[in-house]
């Protein structure tokens, strides 16, 4: 129907176009050239029917089979809220929206670092550099540090295109910075700067995944920027579980089951998935876990995808970041051996500049003609964004001891993460104490991930409205509070066990309020369930 539509439309159309190319006829005449016969041609195409050129049964199917649980119905729920809230009429038992749902520090009032931002304005208005007035306002060394990054940039503007793998410049600092961090070298040119982590991450998922039959090894819980690329590139997700009981652990006994019943099932495995810290989970890997890990994907073939992006987030004094780079070579294995691609990123840390889109991943022991096509892939995006690829820099080698900054920038980012400590372990504490539920200490990473062990008559609730238990929970949340809270499904969980993701980054200040509201919602939704 729809196709012989288009036809017969597409024939009224020539012919009313070819009403106004000809000459008027003589009077009398019935030509269908004739004006008056034209509009009539276009009062029956007015008259056809029309359906769209996109449909939901049209577009990729893959597309609908995404799903992005951190920005999912919950918070399409809350800006609907948040739309009520704006306007005078609103009845909402709460003021505001509380978004604990994604790890948005400065969205929750964490301020920039200081010298990064200095950097950035100079870079971004370059005339500076040439005001006596600059130096009243800006640090020396932000000042010396600006100079250097302009001078290396295409036309010394920031927007300008660069390479595609980033500007060389600064992808040298960022290895100096890694060398420096690891105690091995790093190499420049395997540095490829991103928009975030989360593009890195996409193009290994196109380069991997070529149909159904392609696996990659992910944890669950898990962060679901793996499950949609996974999904959106049409591969196929095979699911490790962390150990919950022993503080989300990771078992090499787990990864090699499912790696086992994978590839019985005719799966080609291609890669390893390793989340350190842990999101949604905060754990953080011991350095013999991460030994192993390393051990199991050089036996087994496996490219390993190592997530670093809260790197510095680590709030457990027994606990220390290692790259799984460092961790690596120190047991011998370089790029012939083994397979690894790093993910870091500007938008978590004690900086939180989310909204700048920085990221690198650093890409070793892949063969040459393997690194041209990746180059290739990249090359399609031009260039990840100028102010991006600077602050990237910048995280991995801020002010050192001596630089005019130095003492103001180690205050902020001291001030930053012992506060974040102080905050997870009173969220921690707070779920805790609520009745049923159970929650991990949070070693690293910006989130609580409690279990809810929820009343019969909840769980019957839920499945009338024909809710998961751990949505509907998230959904009475947010109408009683106005808090956002990603429900535990949208991340993979043990069957029959139930969870919800919330972040930590409340300021101190506005903390005990918030936990207060959360207790008196759960109090209120225990009594109403009780069996």
């Amino acid at each position: 129907m729809q196709r012989s539509a288009g036809r017969v439309a597409k024939r009224v159309l020539a012919q009313a176009a070819g009403a106004t190319q000809v000459a008027a006829p003589a009077p009398g005449s019935t030509s269908p050239n004739h004006p008056g016969a034209a509009a009539g041609l276009v009062r029956q195409l007015s008259a056809l029917p029309w359906s769209p050129p996109v449909s939901i049964d049209s577009i990729n199917p893959k597309v609908i089979k995404t799903e992005y649980a951190v920005r999912g119905e919950i918070v399409s729920r809350a800006q609907l809220l948040q739309q009520e809230l704006s306007s005078k009429a609103s009845s909402l038992p709460f003021s505001e929206i509380v978004s604990l749902n994604i790890g948005n520090p400065q969205s929750l009032g964490q301020q920039p670092v200081t010298f990064f931002r200095e950097v950035l304005a100079l870079c971004d208005y370059p005339a500076l550099l040439e005001k006596d007035e600059s130096h009243a306002l800006f640090s020396s060394d932000a000042i010396a540090r600006a100079y250097r990054i302009v001078e290396s940039i295409p036309g010394r503007a920031t927007g300008a295109y660069s390479h595609s793998q980033g500007i060389k410049a600064i992808r040298e600092e960022i290895a100096a910075g890694i060398a420096a961090r690891d105690g091995f070298p790093a190499n420049a040119d395997d540095i490829f700067l991103t928009d975030g982590a989360s593009p890195g991450v996409h193009m290994m998922m196109q380069m991997l995944i070529s149909s159904e039959q392609d696996g990659i090894l992910c944890p669950i819980p898990q962060y679901p920027l793996y499950s949609a690329s996974i999904a959106l590139h049409g591969g196929t997700l095979v699911p490790y579980y962390l150990n919950e009981s022993s503080g989300w652990g990771l078992e090499i006994s787990e990864l090699k089951q499912q790696l086992d019943a994978a590839r019985a099932s005719g799966t080609r495995v291609r890669a390893l998935v390793v989340i350190n810290p842990g999101n949604p989970t905060g754990q953080v890997l011991t350095e013999q876990n991460q030994r192993e890990v390393v051990q199991f994907c050089r036996d087994e073939g496996l490219l390993l995808l190592a997530d670093e992006v809260y790197q510095e987030n680590i709030y457990e004094e027994t606990k220390t970041f290692h790259s799984f780079k460092k961790v690596a070579r120190s047991m011998g294995f370089f790029d012939k051996d083994l397979s690894l691609v790093s993910y870091h990123s500007v938008s978590k840390g004690y900086y939180g500049e989310c909204g700048k889109r920085g990221g690198y991943m650093e890409v070793t022991g892949l063969d040459a003609e393997v690194r041209d096509q990746l180059y290739k892939v990249a090359s399609v995006n031009l260039c990840s964004n100028i102010t991006g690829q600077i602050l990237m820099s910048l995280v991995m080698n801020p002010p050192k001891p001596g630089d005019e900054s130095y003492d103001n920038f180690t205050k902020e980012r001291d001030g930053i993460l012992s506060s974040l400590a102080r905050r997870a372990q009173l969220m921690t504490d707070a779920m805790n104490k609520l009745e049923g539920v159970t929650c991990n200490k949070a070693e690293g990473a910006m989130y609580v991930f409690p279990r809810l062990n929820l009343p019969e008559r909840a769980m019957k609730a839920a499945a009338a409205v024909q809710m998961l238990p751990d949505v509907f929970y998230a959904r009475r949340l947010l109408d009683a509070t106005g808090i956002v809270v990603v429900p535990g499904s949208g991340f993979g969980q043990v069957p029959g066990t139930h969870h919800f993701r919330c972040t930590i980054l409340p300021q101190e200040g506005k903390l005990p309020d918030v936990i207060a509201k959360f207790t008196q919602f759960h109090e209120r939704f225990m009594e109403e369930f009780r069996d």
